[in-house]
């Protein structure tokens, strides 16, 4: 038979903290994926933090937004603004590199929610009773004041009880005396937060440098640093190169693996299976009698010529970044000594790291399902250690997407802690997905697929995604047209125009980019096979010399790419990009703008290497801060011409025979005067 009702023994309530918190924050942004994991932003970049607080009724609101540094206590709070339809706003901007928290709390206010109903009376005898309800409140204001103010707002609470029972007192002046705003303003300082409500979690924010934002890359094999034919390169033929790409404008000098290099099932020129005597092997299969990834491979010169290759770069203000691979060539150390790291076949043999169809029969790949896991992490992070200990603080790492993601998010996030100024690059060239979780659990930057975007419409698609899609808050791109790995079948005709527009296009739509170079400066364009990306006699498997006086040799352009970038806020950053229509589908049209609105670059890029292409670019002078009745500069960075544009459609040409890209900065009027002189 049914039960009969009873009293519940445990109140319905009980799981409920407090329910006289009536504040409601529904959501904070920004957020990846609901705070597991770190928004980025760099040192002196503001975050704008949203939240939906709203409260039941009519009551007056009051929120905050909550920062402070992950190992600190101490927490700053910032007033949230009201944006409209219970959206609130605030910013702050993180001050030092490392690890943030952020939150936000909400209260209903007592105090403002009489002041705005006090501000809608009209009627006298409501005027005398709300103000002797004010007089109450503004009595518990002054109980959380220190003493000077409490004694004001004591004397301000006596003053408005005594008028508002005075009959005497007109209502206008009880009424004026209750909404004073310089009293008002004493007393939002000491508000009634017992019953305020707390965002569900602190969420985290990754403070980096600037660096890991705004880069500039040159790739270099060390050992073909060398200037005479057949001779190993070393660290000291590297430094004396310095000075050359220090003039080219990049800050960041990326070496391949500088470890010793396999000697069993060591690959020949070309990728060949049967390497010579003479063969230097792939710096990619690491390790051999003579160490492994913590050790330097003889030829290059010694640990001590390393430490002076940093000294002297960073006189250039350039840092050496190192790749860190994490696979073994079959006689690294790791294969004898840690046999268990490794997946062995039934007929004891490892099977080699293989990428369809590519296959790298001189490289063993790690096993993270090992059992010695727990060691294997151990010693990865030590390499990082080892390298970081010798002044090295930026890591390209290799193929980050074939090792476990649990541990690059845990080797990353402990040398975070102890090095919060390191920078990685992922290198991983694969699925969407798995890119944007590798940025998540902790990369800095990321490889793109701007190798492979070549016409308008994937540019435009692609870079609207970077710039404005999700991964904005985490996913930093870093543009390369070429690597060691890939030419590009746009580049197999050598034109010097689409190398030029490769390089306008990754510099300027990109904060961070790279070129692997000398190669791209000297234009080498000839592929192992037509439909290849593999180079021909690739430097991968055989030492090369470069002639950097060639007259054909694109530095001095490239030098103007980066001075051009330096010298304008608004390629310092991803975001702020928008395409510009234009009618033709051979120019590509964008802008990017300052985050205060101070600088705006315009660049026009012609995706044909051989023929002239016109056409009309639509730009509305208001978007960029221009009054659209007069005419406004566009000085072009390349040609260092200046053209008077007004009005909102504008004529383009560009030969690629020339230069085939404008890089336009927006001159504003300083005066009325019509001279250029009066531009900035």
């Amino acid at each position: 038979m049914p039960k009969s009702a009873t009293a519940q023994t445990t109140p319905p309530c009980a799981s409920i903290e407090d329910g006289r918190i009536r504040a409601v924050i529904d959501a904070v942004f920004p957020n990846v994926d609901g705070g597991r994991f770190a928004v980025k932003r760099v040192v002196g970049e503001s975050i704008a933090v949203t939240a939906h607080c709203f409260t039941d009724g009519h009551d007056v609101l009051r929120v905050m937004l909550r920062w402070r540094m992950e190992e600190q206590t101490e927490v700053h709070e910032v007033p949230m603004k009201p944006l409209g339809n219970d959206v609130w706003s605030a910013k702050f901007t993180p001050l030092a590199v490392g690890r943030y928290r952020y939150s936000v709390t909400a209260w209903v206010d007592p105090f403002e929610s009489w002041r705005d109903e006090m501000m809608r009376r009209i009627d006298v005898d409501d005027i005398r009773i709300a103000s002797q309800v004010g007089a109450i409140e503004i009595a518990a204001t002054a109980a959380r004041a220190g003493a000077a103010d409490q004694k004001t707002l004591l004397h301000w609470a006596k003053e408005l009880e005594t008028a508002a029972t005075n009959p005497a007192t007109d209502a206008n002046i009880i009424k004026a005396l209750a909404l004073d705003s310089a009293l008002a303003e004493l007393a939002e300082r000491y508000p009634e937060r017992s019953l305020a409500a707390h965002s569900a979690m602190e969420l985290p924010l990754v403070a980096d440098r600037v660096r890991a934002r705004f880069s500039c890359w040159y790739e270099l094999f060390p050992r073909s640093a060398s200037t005479e034919p057949g001779r190993h390169g070393t660290f000291k033929d590297v430094a004396a190169r310095l000075p050359g790409i220090a003039a080219m404008g990049f800050d960041v000098l990326y070496f391949p693996p500088i470890h010793p290099i396999g000697l069993m099932q060591r690959k020949g020129k070309n990728n060949a299976l049967l390497a010579e005597p003479d063969d230097v092997g792939s710096p990619w299969a690491i390790g051999c009698a003579e160490g492994g990834h913590k050790s330097i491979l003889p030829a290059l010169g010694t640990a001590q010529d390393f430490r002076q290759l940093l000294a002297s770069a960073a006189d250039f203000g350039i840092e050496i970044a190192l790749d860190i691979a994490f696979q073994c060539a079959p006689d690294h150390p790791y294969v004898k000594d840690h046999p268990a790291w490794f997946r062995w076949r039934p007929d004891g043999s490892v099977q080699y790291a293989e990428n369809p169809p590519k296959k790298y029969q001189d490289i063993y790949p790690f096993n993270f399902e090992s059992a010695d896991w727990r060691a294997l992490w151990a010693e990865l992070k030590s390499v990082f250690d080892h390298w970081i200990g010798e002044g090295v603080k930026i890591f390209r790492v290799d193929n980050p997407h074939t090792k476990a993601f649990p541990f690059w998010e845990w080797v990353i996030g402990e040398i975070k802690r102890e090095h919060p100024e390191v920078i990685f690059l992922a290198e991983a060239f694969t699925r969407p997905k798995v890119m944007h979780r590798l940025a998540k659990i902790g990369f800095s930057q990321s490889y793109t697929y701007f190798t492979w975007r070549n016409s308008k419409q994937e540019l435009t698609e692609y870079f609207t995604e970077l710039s404005n899609g999700p991964g904005i808050d985490y996913f930093r791109p870093n543009a390369w047209p070429n690597t060691p790995d890939i030419l590009h079948e746009q580049l197999h005709s050598g034109e010097p125009a689409i190398f030029m527009a490769r390089l306008v296009l990754a510099a300027t739509l990109a904060a961070s980019y790279g070129i692997y170079g000398p190669a791209f400066e000297l234009r080498e364009h000839w592929p192992k096979s037509p439909d290849a990306e593999e180079y021909l006699n690739s430097e991968k498997y055989q030492l090369r010399t470069w002639n950097h006086d060639d007259p054909g040799s694109l530095a001095p352009f490239i030098a103007r790419i980066n001075q051009i970038r330096r010298d304008n806020p608004a390629l310092h950053a991803d975001h702020g990009l928008r395409f510009l229509p234009i009618d033709n589908e051979q120019l590509l049209a964008y802008a990017k703008t300052a985050d205060d609105g101070s600088n705006v670059v315009v660049t026009v890029v012609n995706l044909d290497p051989y023929n002239v292409q016109s056409g009309m670019v639509l730009l509305d002078p208001e978007s960029i801060g221009v009054d659209a009745a007069h005419p406004f500069q566009m000085h072009d960075l390349l040609s260092n011409e200046r053209f008077l544009w007004q009005g909102r459609h504008h004529y383009i040409r560009l030969d690629p025979h020339n230069v085939p890209a404008h890089v336009f900065v927006v001159r504003r009027r300083l005066r009325d005067e019509r001279d250029f002189d009066y531009y900035l």
